[in-house]
C-alpha cells in the first residue's frame, strides 16, 4: 500500500501542508515579535503565500523596520508574481 501512487500524493500533499503550517507559525511569531499586532488583513496576505514565498519572506523580514516595509514587500510579491501554491 505505501508504494501506492495515490498513498504516495496524499503523504505528499500532507508534508506539504504541515511544512506550510510551519513557516507560516513561525513568520507570524517573527512578525509579532518585532512590530507587536499584525493587521488582521496583513496576516491573511501571508497566508495566501506559497511556501516557497513564505520562505522568501522569512529571509525579508530580518531587514524589515516597520509595518510599512511589511505591507511594500506584500505588494510587490503580489505584483511580480502570481500565488502558487506548493
Amino acid at each position: 500500500m505505501q508504494e501506492s501512487v495515490i498513498y504516495q500524493d496524499i503523504l505528499q500533499k500532507g508534508e506539504e501542508r504541515g511544512k506550510k503550517q510551519e513557516a507560516l507559525q513561525l513568520i507570524m511569531r517573527q512578525l509579532t515579535r518585532r512590530f507587536a499586532a499584525i493587521e488582521p488583513e496583513i496576516e491573511q496576505q501571508i497566508r495566501t503565500l506559497s511556501i516557497t514565498q513564505l520562505e522568501e519572506l522569512a529571509e525579508a523580514l530580518l531587514d524589515f523596520n516597520s509595518q510599512s516595509d511589511l505591507v511594500n514587500y506584500l505588494v510587490n510579491i503580489s505584483l511580480s508574481q502570481p500565488n502558487q501554491e506548493d
